[in-house]
């Protein structure tokens, strides 16, 4: 008898210290949202232009689908030829279908065909100027060259940037080589 209750009780606390399974998680979005998207591709045009392709792994639609919140951005820029000129990646961004801007939050990077990387925390880009910019503080790195600062404009693939605060870097030093053929300077 005593067996039994022993086997009993043990039946009976192992199924009263059952795990429960993991619970994913959640964004707050999802509760408000008027619509949810996963795997969502956004075509950026001007006048019939592709100057962006944007991914988000989900995207929260807002205000009659006027704005929408997106996790884990991927942009795409392009040249007025349809050559890519930059990626851009952040863990969220809002897209505003109104004036086809888009702001990239959190771990912003944008990385030119070149090579060049730019990083900040968060970065707006006018799809109508074909501008990217921040007031927040970034580093730009590019072989042989770092340019710090808060805030900048600039073209997607990062040609022109135009600091707006406190710019600071350096540049590695570069040789040259004298032409054999050269005449002497007087």
């Amino acid at each position: 008898m005593r067996a039994a209750c022993l086997v009993f009780t043990l039946a009976l606390w192992a199924c009263t210290t059952k795990k429960q399974p993991p619970v994913g998680a959640h964004s707050v979005l999802a509760d408000s949202a008027d619509q949810i998207m996963w795997g969502a591709r956004f075509n950026l045009t001007d006048r019939g232009l592709q100057r962006a392709e944007l991914f988000a792994d989900t995207a929260f639609f807002f205000n009659d689908n006027t704005r929408v919140e997106l996790e884990h951005v991927h942009t795409t820029f392009y040249t007025t030829a349809g050559a890519k000129n930059a990626v851009l990646t952040s863990k969220f961004g809002t897209y505003t279908s109104r004036t086809g801007g888009m702001v990239a939050r959190k771990d912003v990077v944008i990385v030119s065909e070149d090579g060049r990387r730019l990083t900040t925390q968060q970065l707006t880009y006018d799809q109508t100027r074909n501008e990217i910019s921040s007031d927040s503080a970034f580093v730009l790195t590019e072989p042989n060259r770092q340019l710090e600062g808060i805030g900048f404009v600039s073209d997607p693939n990062l040609n022109n940037v135009r600091v707006l605060k406190g710019a600071s870097g350096f540049a590695n030093q570069v040789k040259t080589e004298k032409a054999a053929s050269a005449p002497p300077v007087h």
